[in-house]
């Protein structure tokens, strides 16, 4: 976003609020708040309403890890928000740090998942919001598959996710593998 505001490109931001812990709402609107880069906070549920909608052009998530077929470990709600994009015929690309990227696993299958503690869920910063006692699954990630990925961003350039694995290979021509990202 930054690069993109320092090139003169004129963007607006939808952030997600990145529930159960607010990730979205508390660091993401606030980091490009501080940055002067126009953001607008929604729920999580928004995003597939302004989809349908046409008031989404590009999504951009971060990435917990990348593995070598190009599926992507993120925050849970990142393989909903790549079918609705794909649904809706909107790009959805991911930012991965070259340091995210894991070549020695083949595909998200072989990710392990974390679930973790109710309270994420049943609490909001320590005020109980649902019944004692309800059971309560807390997936912490999801695994978005290749296939809804339109690109990876990484430092060394934009790639298709059947092309991620030439990074890790010594000879590869990363020019001509490279997708050219104009926008």
């Amino acid at each position: 976003m930054r690069v993109a505001v320092e090139q003169g490109k004129k963007i607006q931001v939808i952030s997600d609020e990145t529930r159960p812990v607010l990730q979205g709402a508390r660091l993401t609107a606030w980091e490009l708040m501080q940055d002067n880069i126009p953001v607008t906070l929604i729920s999580d549920n928004t995003a597939g309403a302004l989809l349908q909608k046409g008031e989404i052009n590009l999504a951009i998530v971060g990435t917990d890890r990348t593995v070598a077929n190009g599926d992507v470990a993120n925050k849970i709600g990142t393989y909903s928000l790549a079918v609705l994009c794909r649904e809706n015929n909107v790009p959805f690309y991911v930012a991965a740090p070259l340091s995210s990227i894991d070549f020695t696993i083949s595909s998200g299958d072989q990710i392990p998942i974390e679930e973790r503690g109710a309270e994420e869920v049943t609490h909001i910063f320590g005020t109980q919001i649902a019944p004692e006692g309800v059971r309560v699954r807390n997936i912490a990630f999801d695994v978005t598959p290749a296939r809804y990925v339109t690109g990876i961003i990484t430092e060394k350039g934009v790639f298709r996710p059947e092309d991620l694995h030439k990074l890790n290979e010594k000879d590869a021509d990363l020019d001509a593998i490279m997708m050219k990202a104009d926008k």
